[in-house]
């Protein structure tokens, strides 16, 4: 969104000001997308922030390796707080000001023009092309387990192919597909951990959580993990244009979501 000012006024409009200030929007075409029908429910789009910003407890076992159990613990109780909640809240604020397709290219963008809004669009498709990659690969290793010939060789080329093939359709055929997909992955993802959890809990021994090495800690890695785990809450902003009444859905779920 930009300030299209009179050319007869050259000086600066002061802030709170609107001295005839015509206020519009980047794009002159409306989205095509206007149909309620198509607008992504709440359900979906719980998991899809969910998948955005965490997509569940894959890489914390990474982090109690790299700092105990103890400054894993802290890590996710304090790393929200200084990072996840601000970027939550600055989300919400952003995408009821602009509830468009684009999200954080159109904040730049009206800041600072289209080419940075070019560049930042740029540098985040790269960044996700980087990030997704991760995760066909990620979801074999936790399945090699239950089938081994994924382990290598063959096998596992095709299983990855055969993934991000299936991923790709499914993006192709729209937002309301991976929606409905990304609640049934949700589950079964969450599934054998809730099992797991509550299978192990007579085995709960509290004094092992206050274990703690400062001097072995690998920064690096713990760091990484955590920022990769309680990261990206802006990419919610690119949905803002499939849901329904998004100044009031969307921050009423950062603030859920956060807690």
């Amino acid at each position: 969104m930009k300030l299209r000012v009179s050319a007869q006024r050259e000086a600066a409009i002061p802030m709170g000001d609107y001295n005839g200030a015509e206020y519009i929007g980047i794009n002159e075409v409306p989205s095509p997308r206007t149909n309620n029908s198509n607008k992504v429910s709440l359900l979906p789009l719980i998991f899809l922030i969910f998948y955005e910003v965490s997509g569940g407890p894959f890489g914390v076992e990474d982090t109690v390796q790299a700092a105990g159990p103890l400054f894993a613990l802290l890590g996710f109780l304090i790393f929200p707080l200084i990072w996840s909640v601000p970027e939550a809240l600055i989300t919400a604020e952003m995408g009821t000001m602009f509830p468009e397709n684009g999200g954080y290219v159109v904040w730049v963008s009206s800041a600072l023009g289209p080419y940075w809004g070019f560049q930042q669009g740029w540098m985040k498709w790269l960044s996700g092309v980087i990030d997704n990659a991760l995760y066909p690969v990620m979801f074999l290793d936790y399945l090699k387990s239950a089938i081994p010939a994924l382990g290598g060789g063959l096998p596992r080329i095709i299983a990855v192919l055969a993934l991000t093939m299936v991923l790709t359709y499914m993006n192709y055929r729209g937002l309301t597909i991976v929606g409905w997909v990304a609640v049934s992955l949700g589950i079964l993802s969450m599934l054998p951990f809730v099992v797991m959890g509550l299978i192990l809990i007579p085995k709960i021994r509290p004094e092992r959580w206050l274990v703690a090495d400062v001097h072995s800690i690998d920064w690096n890695l713990y760091l990484n993990t955590l920022f990769w785990n309680l990261n990206y809450w802006d990419s919610i902003s690119t949905l803002a244009g499939e849901v329904r009444n998004p100044k009031k859905t969307l921050p009423r779920l950062c603030f859920m979501l956060c807690f």
